[in-house]
């Protein structure tokens, strides 16, 4: 996807897997900054993105057109707190940055709250899948941010995956589903493997076939566009293996265990605002 930030200067407050994702993707043609606790990882991150490391998360809000907040939401006061005062300076002066917060359950309401009212924000929440390119990114941005700064955005976290925007009252529901989901997955990849060494698959062998297939199912779910059922039934055959499989997992509450994970996830989304 093209970038068409190229005037734009980015800064962002933390540099863990999503906002060391996100960077890396920002940074030909731009201006990058990051800020973190551990000035240490701040510095390796930066050497290897090429970006230059900020002394507080203060400068961080002077600099930033764009500030991603990829922060923690327990932390997420504290850094709203530091950054307020320079947000609201900018936009008195009528150059006000764009804020884009990744904090599970906090509320663009919230956020403006804690860092000046009407301050443009944009609330969004990735996956760890944007690392190889290939998230799922679900965004909602307040009245203040211009459709033009909207539209900047979402082509530049474009280079991550795919980009959905949203009503604000979906996204605690998209942390449940999207962002805890790959941990599911990941979780049922390294089930399949356990049982396939179960049934006398080589441990490499059992990982990979299983790796492969779960993106190879995916694959034909997305691009045939037909419903996982219709395509479940295509597996199926009558008095088969499959069916025998598929009976003991909905024995043991296949289905509804992962209804109820991804409800979890999503409460506690909730919670942490």
């Amino acid at each position: 996807m093209n970038n068409v930030m190229q005037n734009c200067t980015i800064t962002c407050i933390g540099c863990g897997n999503m906002g060391f994702a996100l960077i890396k993707s920002a940074v030909k043609g731009m201006d990058v900054y990051i800020t973190d606790t551990d000035t240490e990882k701040a510095q390796k991150a930066a050497d290897n993105l090429g970006v230059k490391v900020l002394s507080s998360n203060a400068e961080a809000a002077q600099k930033g057109d764009f500030i991603f907040l990829a922060v923690k939401p327990q932390v997420l006061s504290q850094v709203l707190a530091e950054i307020a005062p320079e947000v609201k300076k900018r936009k008195s002066a009528g150059s006000a940055p764009v804020i884009i917060s990744m904090a599970a359950g906090w509320s663009i309401d919230k956020i403006q709250s804690a860092v000046g009212e009407k301050v443009p924000v944009v609330r969004m929440m990735p996956n760890t899948p944007v690392l190889i390119g290939r998230g799922m990114i679900a965004l909602s941005a307040s009245p203040e941010v211009p459709a033009d700064k909207t539209s900047e955005l979402m082509n530049f976290l474009g280079n991550t995956g795919i980009v959905d925007k949203v009503d604000e009252s979906y996204l605690d529901a998209v942390t449940g589903l999207s962002g805890s989901g790959p941990a599911f997955v990941y979780l049922f990849i390294e089930a399949l493997a356990d049982a396939g060494v179960r049934v006398g698959l080589p441990r490499e062998k059992a990982l990979r076939y299983s790796t492969q297939t779960v993106l190879g199912a995916a694959a034909m779910v997305q691009e045939t566009g037909r419903h996982p059922g219709e395509l479940k039934d295509m597996v199926t055959s009558p008095g088969g293996t499959t069916i025998a499989g598929i009976v003991t997992l909905e024995e043991c509450a296949f289905r509804s265990t992962v209804i109820k994970a991804v409800e979890a996830a999503t409460k506690r989304s909730a919670e942490l605002g």
